[in-house]
C-alpha cells in the first residue's frame, strides 16, 4: 500500500509495540528504542505508541544486507 498523497491515513493499520515486537521477532525494549531513536516512525496514543504495519515492513526491509 503506498502512502496517499492527500496524507489520509484511514486505511493505515497500527500495530502497538507488543505487535511490532512479535512481528519483528525482538523484545519491545528494541522497538521503544527504535522509535525514541527516530529509526521508527511512531505516533502517541495516550501513554503507548502506535505504530503504522507498513512502517514497520519498510524498516525491516531496509535492514536486509548481503552477508556473503
Amino acid at each position: 500500500m503506498a502512502p496517499n498523497p492527500s496524507g489520509d491515513i484511514s486505511e493505515a493499520k497500527f500495530l502497538t509495540v507488543a505487535e511490532v515486537a512479535q512481528m519483528m521477532r525482538v523484545s519491545k525494549m528494541t522497538v521503544y528504542r527504535l522509535v525514541h531513536n527516530g529509526d521508527l516512525p511512531a505516533v502517541r496514543v495516550g501513554r503507548s505508541f502506535r505504530v503504522r504495519e507498513e512502517d514497520a515492513s519498510e524498516y525491516l526491509r531496509k535492514s536486509f544486507y548481503d552477508a556473503g
